[in-house]
């Protein structure tokens, strides 16, 4: 089969995490890199056998007519590139966040469905194998629908005078913890229980050198259970270091399953523990969550077959976001448009 040929945007951070999952993945090829820094995207690329570098991203796209572009950018340069994708007809894997407002967002979804164009958020995190076992589980009953659900988010890399060393870009940002990293966990709510009924939220700043928030508390009611409380920060001390960024813990009758930090599974009834058997890649990003996302863009794109996270679709996730800054704002619980 022909590899389909991409281009990646954007060579930071993330960017290098997507090109190495990329590099394994059959049925695709990144054929260049687009960065406005051409000597960042070299520095990148090459390692991966990448030979074309540009900082021009229409021009690019003219020359080379790709098969599909990767957009890993920060949110504030979306629409602009994926007008010029969809103006050529290419599909696109787009990074969240999607936008910096909801507007913008919506905006992206009209250009590409009035263009016929494929779009897909590149949300990883419900890809990460933790998350595909305990919905496995629940769709087989072996895990019966919990009434309660708790996500306790640590990441340590928000204190002190120099947060952030990753992604400084972050300091900035007037919505952070949120509409950057709790959107995970929004999105893989939805993935395992549908669509949630009311969401409350209290949010606060404790580092005051950034300008949003960087502590959260969501709590999310679903019709028929469960409760969820999405409990985040990334001030404080990580605790038990590992790739879930914290545990993940599920309460039904009679049954417990607990994700531990290290990706493990434990599933308690009857005064018995035990692991759950399943299998945690070791390569790539938690869990290879990366390689897992992309390859499903590939085979939708392939086959023909609906993105899990389809732009129309993940409008869902991404306006949850707005309604929990709303309800922060109000101090109020947000009753959900279903």
């Amino acid at each position: 089969m022909k590899k389909l040929k991409g281009v990646q945007v954007g060579c930071g951070y993330f960017g290098a995490k997507q090109l190495e999952a990329w590099s394994r993945i059959e049925a695709a090829e990144i054929v260049a890199l687009c960065d406005l820094d051409r000597e960042r995207a070299k520095q990148l690329g090459s390692p991966y056998g990448v030979r074309e570098f540009h900082s021009n991203y229409g021009e690019l796209l003219d020359a080379l007519r790709p098969d599909f572009v990767d957009l890993a950018t920060p949110p504030e340069t979306h629409v602009a590139l994926v007008e010029e994708a969809a103006r050529r007809g290419v599909p696109i894997l787009c990074q969240k966040p999607m936008a910096p407002s909801m507007e913008e967002a919506r905006q992206m979804v009209r250009t590409c469905r009035e263009r016929g164009v494929r779009l897909m958020i590149n949300e990883n995190w419900r890809w990460q194998p933790w998350y595909r076992e305990i919905k496995r589980l629940l769709d087989s009953g072996d895990l019966p629908r919990p009434f309660a659900v708790q996500f306790l988010h640590r990441a340590a890399d928000g204190g002190g005078p120099n947060p952030y060393p990753a992604q400084p870009y972050f300091l900035k940002m007037p919505r952070l913890l949120i509409f950057e990293t709790l959107v995970h966990y929004l999105d893989t709510c939805r993935f395992l229980f549908g669509e949630p009924e009311s969401v409350y939220c209290r949010t606060e700043r404790i580092n005051p050198v950034i300008a949003g928030e960087d502590v959260a508390f969501i709590h999310l009611e679903f019709t028929g259970g469960p409760w969820v409380v999405i409990d985040g920060n990334r001030c404080a001390p990580p605790g038990e270091e590992g790739p879930t960024y914290g545990r993940i813990l599920f309460e039904a009758p009679n049954k417990r399953a607990e994700i531990q930090a290290d990706g493990r599974i434990y599933m308690e009834s009857g005064g018995a523990r035990n692991e759950h058997p399943y299998t945690i890649p070791s390569a790539g990003y938690r869990g290879d969550s990366c390689k897992a996302t992309q390859s499903h863009f590939i085979d939708c794109l392939i086959s023909g077959k609906e993105f899990e996270t389809g732009g129309e679709e993940y409008l869902k996730t991404f306006q949850l976001v707005f309604d929990c800054y709303r309800s922060a704002e109000t101090g109020r619980r947000v009753q959900l448009d279903p």
